[in-house]
């Protein structure tokens, strides 16, 4: 029998055409999309590489290779004419070049007999012609870095604490009813409202109500209640997933609700929940609304650590040293910073546009890009490392 008079061989039909049509299409939409991702990847990686591989340097300092734009703080580029030849210069290079600190007033032009007094450096002030001033355009983005690591490990510590105990809840100890069922109604809805909703949540809340200001302690719990539903509704059906032959064993055995829950279901549980942090990682990091009402400052450049705190605000002697560390504690949660997110926001819309921000704006975009990648692959490779020591 061959296989053109097989009984069992497929017939060419109207359904046969429309089944290939849909899944070409399918096709294509998939390849439209991807396309589009990589363009986008691709533009960024393209346009942003330079500024960021292009800022490295050797002195002989440790770690004697540098690089400037992942570890120094935005500043102002100058751009001007010195003796004919154009030179660009950051703000603190600039003011070194010059001789001239940073808070004075600019130094005059001078006839040349005089000029051996204009500078310290040998400067003289009428060879600087054609003088431009670009804001963020030169130095880099360490406040920004720190910014967005910060936010989001508070943030997703935060969320992940009270998602997984609102799952324990809603899963293994309450009962379905009204309540309940209105509980995972509000939850599912609340994962769809936007995030400048969340940022005026904050406002309200966090920012005016508890008198947090604008805080890394005010952007946490923000950020936080943001994820919260998704990693709530996750951790709900990675405790359901677990068998429940788990949990009957266990409490054979004359175990605790608790101690089951917490020995024989939670860790079993963990991949899943995991997996929904990456999620929640992605979305943390990439919100710009909620970072710009409850914990950014545009020109906040100074690193938590780097707060003095004044003696002042502690008692003398030994009673002073003790108050230190929670003084320290108070003003670094209490402190306002800066995000990648915002830093784009800032230098996309806020200040003039120029070939020179240009690069700021591909460069930061391209180490925001790579700072999600790695705290969410540091997750990814936790879940995978758990689901293989964690078999049934």
């Amino acid at each position: 029998m061959t296989a053109r008079t097989h009984p069992f061989r497929r017939k060419t039909s109207l359904a046969t055409y429309q089944e290939t049509g849909v899944f070409w299409a399918l096709r294509l939409f998939t390849y439209v999309i991807l396309g589009f991702g990589v363009i986008i990847f691709s533009t960024i990686i393209y346009k942003g590489s330079p500024a960021v591989f292009g800022s490295q340097r050797l002195d002989t300092t440790f770690p004697f290779l540098h690089n400037d734009f992942l570890f120094t703080k935005p500043q102002t580029l100058h751009v001007f004419k010195y003796r004919g030849e154009i030179k660009q210069m950051s703000a603190e290079n600039y003011y070194a070049f010059v001789g001239q600190a940073p808070d004075a007033p600019p130094t005059p032009a001078a006839s040349p007999a005089t000029a051996s007094a204009l500078s310290s450096t040998g400067v003289n002030a009428s060879d600087i012609t054609d003088h431009e001033t670009y804001s963020y355009a030169a130095g880099g983005i360490w406040p920004q870095i720190v910014g967005t690591v910060l936010l989001v490990i508070g943030s997703m510590l935060i969320a992940l604490v009270l998602g997984i105990f609102s799952a324990i809840y809603l899963s293994e100890y309450s009962k379905q009813g009204p309540l309940i069922s209105a509980i995972r109604l509000a939850i599912i809805n609340l994962a769809g409202v936007p995030s400048i909703v969340f940022g005026l949540f904050g406002v309200g809340l966090f920012v005016l109500a508890f008198g947090w200001n604008i805080s890394l302690m005010a952007g946490w719990f923000t950020l936080a209640f943001m994820v919260l539903p998704v990693i709530i509704t996750a951790s709900e059906e990675s405790l359901r997933a677990v068998p429940k032959g788990f949990r009957e064993g266990s409490l054979a055995l004359g175990a605790t609700k608790w101690q089951t829950i917490y020995l024989n279901v939670l860790p079993y549980a963990l991949p899943g929940i995991l997996t929904s942090s990456v999620l929640g990682i992605a979305r943390v990091a990439g919100e710009t609304a909620p970072i710009l009402f409850t914990a950014a400052y545009a020109t906040s450049d100074k690193l938590p650590w780097e707060l003095n705190i004044s003696p002042d605000r502690l008692h003398s002697g030994f009673l002073g040293y003790l108050e230190y560390p929670f003084a320290w504690l108070h003003d670094f949660a209490f402190h306002g910073v800066n995000a990648l997110p915002y830093h784009i926001y800032v230098v996309s819309s806020k200040i003039p546009q120029n070939a020179y921000t240009e690069r700021v704006q591909y460069g930061t975009a391209f180490v925001f890009l790579a700072v999600v990648m790695i705290i969410a692959l540091a997750s990814v490779l936790l879940r995978i490392r758990l689901r293989s020591q964690l078999k049934w």
